[in-house]
């Protein structure tokens, strides 16, 4: 492998810049790192810490080697330490920068070295770039294909970009193929050690709201609007919704003629998922009693963050839900933390027997005859 020549390296920023549409900043930085890397490869100490500088217009390169200052008279790393001593004045714990100026050029080794960081610093300089352009879609829903499904994780192509979808972003029960094109949601963009990594999902509250939104053009003008969502991806969500127009019907905004708005929702996220769409209110108690439909609640005592809920027994089952949902989607939805009980029956009136009752009067009428 021939040499790297350093004019030719700070010549080609411009043209890297371009290709890549990346900021040329953003490629000089990276060449930079790439020239430190490669001298401390031919030069140096894998321990060094080590800066680059190179000049665009003459193709002037120098490195800084980067030294703590400590004591005098205590074992140290040149690599890494200078003693104070010999530090020109620096005092204990600042760095001290040597500057050494390059050659035109580098040899095999190192050139590789070089080669090698900007493929990869670039590679995640584009990958930064492009997910940096998403950020503008977070709490959108995008269209995308299933690249590769793992145990854990779905990977979706999404063109310029690539993302993942968590087991715990993913509809229960959902399965995925790939090559499918699906809708999906930008959740966010997660930055670690590691990198960047577009985060997309299926199962949250948000894409429930996102599809009404595209379902429901009232929503855009401020007709109606979405309250609250409590959602269990693959089973059942229940969402409150509200409008302030007088004579406007929220609940049948959002359902549609003929159910046709509810049911294209549906259709996207799988009909095992069940809507229940229930209108909102500021009267707590009627709020309560609208969140744990289709149940019908004889009373209900708010008691600070708590409520308790009185039914009778024939709607007891309905109102806690199977493996208790409905009343666990209620209080994520509402807010409260609410606790069913049955509601005392009515007391009933002793029957009275016709037969005795007309004993008795007999008995008294003969007793004033006497």
């Amino acid at each position: 492998m021939e040499g790297i020549d350093l004019k030719q390296m700070a010549a080609m920023v411009k043209v890297i810049s371009e290709e890549k549409n990346l900021p040329e900043e953003v490629v000089l930085d990276v060449i930079e790192t790439a020239i430190a890397a490669a001298w401390r490869k031919e030069s140096g100490d894998r321990d060094m810490n080590v800066r680059a500088t190179l000049n665009m217009q003459t193709g002037e390169a120098a490195v800084y080697v980067i030294r703590e200052v400590i004591e005098d008279g205590l074992a140290y790393n040149p690599a890494t330490e200078i003693p104070q001593g010999e530090a020109k004045g620096k005092e204990l714990g600042e760095t001290v920068e040597e500057k050494i100026v390059l050659k035109d050029a580098f040899g095999r080794v190192a050139s590789q070295t070089a080669k090698q960081v900007i493929t990869q610093r670039l590679r995640e300089a584009e990958r930064d770039s492009v997910l940096a352009a998403f950020e503008d879609k977070v709490n959108t829903i995008i269209t995308g294909m299933v690249s590769r499904v793992e145990p854990k994780i779905v990977r979706i192509d999404l063109g310029r970009a690539n993302g993942i979808m968590p087991r715990s972003e993913q509809i229960d029960g959902e399965f995925y193929t790939v090559g499918n094109r699906i809708k999906v949601l930008v959740k966010g963009i997660e930055r670690n050690e590691r990198g960047a990594q577009l985060i997309l999902s299926r199962g949250s509250a948000e894409f429930i709201r996102q599809l009404f939104v595209q379902e429901v053009p009232e929503i855009e003008n401020g007709t109606v609007e979405i309250k609250a969502i409590a959602r269990e991806a693959g089973r059942r969500t229940k969402i409150a919704v509200h409008s302030s127009i007088p004579g406007i019907d929220p609940v049948g905004t959002f359902v549609g003629g003929r159910g046709v708005r509810v049911q294209a929702v549906m259709n996207e996220i799988g009909e095992r998922e069940k809507i229940d769409i229930v209108s909102w209110s500021d009267n707590v108690s009627e709020y309560i009693r609208e969140a744990l439909s289709p149940a019908e609640i004889t009373k209900v005592e708010i008691e600070g963050e708590k409520a308790k809920v009185y039914v009778t027994e024939d709607q007891q089952s309905i109102a806690i839900g199977r493996q208790g949902q409905n009343v666990r989607l209620a209080s994520k939805l509402t807010g409260y933390e609410l606790d069913v009980l049955l509601a005392e029956a009515p007391k009933k009136k002793k029957r009275v027997d016709a037969e005795d009752l007309l004993l008795s009067t007999l008995e008294n009428a003969e007793d004033e005859e006497e």
